[in-house]
């Protein structure tokens, strides 16, 4: 009998939708290890289209790769049989704008990117290493507990966004606010960020163990990359208020 008990994530972009009416009609199925190295290669991507925008703030060129890999994100999602092409080239978009966004808190914190790259390798190597060996179970009230914190923190960001269209936003959402409650919502948010991997790593196995056709390795890893940007992006935000506080 298997362990895993629902196809359910915190993330979105692996809901429990995701892989129904995906049965694969052809010889070839998910895997994890192709999972794996699509991860890797759609990370390379990112990794290599962020290097090139590191350099300098160009806001027609962060606009242009947010904007676009929203919509590849969004065409990825309501076309999963299209990953194969649209996942490498959201990885593409958001390595640009993720390049652009990290030379900004670079320029302001020397080194705060190198050890937000270290910190999210860290997390991740060291929950995957927990899953794999038992230590870290996505029990159902596990599952519903990091589901739960997500939507929360969703929320939060809308009302965040739209408050942005009246000149004002939250206090704790500003990366330079150093106060302690400040630091301890940055603080809860990469907490519930990195649990979310085990429900990712939870719900890619599940899949593969019920032989999801194979370009589903690329939505799976697209399902990872998205959790793995926001925990970047998040422990950016955590870094600078720390920062703030010398």
């Amino acid at each position: 009998m298997s362990r895993h008990l629902s196809f359910r994530s915190g993330n979105p972009v692996l809901n429990k939708d995701s892989f129904n009416n995906s049965r694969s009609l052809t010889s070839e199925t998910m895997t994890i290890d192709g999972t794996v190295n699509k991860t890797a290669i759609s990370l390379v991507l990112l990794a290599g289209t962020g290097y090139f925008t590191f350099s300098v703030v160009n806001p027609t060129i962060l606009i242009f790769c947010g904007l676009g890999g929203f919509v590849f994100a969004l065409i990825t999602i309501f076309k999963k049989e299209w990953a194969p092409i649209t996942v490498p080239i959201y990885s593409i978009l958001e390595g640009g704008l993720l390049g652009g966004i990290s030379f900004m808190y670079n320029s302001v914190y020397d080194g705060i990117v190198t050890n937000a790259i270290y910190l999210t390798v860290g997390i991740l190597l060291s929950l995957l290493m927990a899953y794999k060996s038992g230590l870290v179970k996505a029990t159902e009230n596990f599952k519903l507990g990091v589901v739960a914190a997500t939507g929360g923190i969703a929320l939060i960001y809308v009302a965040n966004f739209i408050m942005s269209f009246f000149g004002l936003s939250m206090g704790v959402m500003d990366p330079t606010n150093a106060s302690l409650m400040s630091i301890g919502f940055s603080i809860v948010i990469v907490v519930v960020a990195s649990l979310n991997l085990v429900l990712d790593f939870d719900f890619i196995e599940e899949a593969a163990e019920k032989k999801a056709p194979k370009y589903m390795e690329w939505y799976g890893a697209f399902g990872l990359l998205v959790t793995l940007i926001w925990l970047y992006l998040e422990i950016l935000r955590l870094l600078s208020k720390l920062n703030s506080r010398r």
